[in-house]
């Protein structure tokens, strides 16, 4: 588990800093009024063109994911124990954050 958040940290750690570094270097901010929000589907692209914000946002994806995958090998774990009550609230943890993603999209 702790080898798990480790890694994740620093993968995205490491996104951020060559989306800092690439960013610094072109001369952009992130406070610019025309940096480009998410879009999935143009991920992978800035990537393979070494875009700043492509290494920024999948960066900030992967801190979000990080803990969430943390979770979700707990209730792995819990299953396999059989330790009903901590995969409900595993569960429940999940729902929570689920049900945050999707509000969030409604109100905007």
């Amino acid at each position: 588990m702790a080898r798990l958040l480790n890694i994740g940290t620093l993968f995205s750690v490491a996104l951020l800093a060559v989306g800092v570094v690439l960013m610094a270097t072109s001369g952009q901010s992130p406070l610019d009024p025309d940096f480009p929000p998410l879009d999935l589907a143009r991920l992978p692209s800035d990537l393979l063109a070494l875009r700043p914000e492509g290494f920024l946002w999948l960066g900030l994806i992967a801190v979000i994911l990080t803990p969430i995958s943390r979770v979700v090998v707990s209730l792995v774990g819990f299953v396999r124990d059989d330790d009903r009550t901590m995969a409900l609230i595993s569960v429940l943890i999940l729902g929570v954050i689920a049900a945050s993603v999707v509000i969030s999209t409604l109100v905007r």
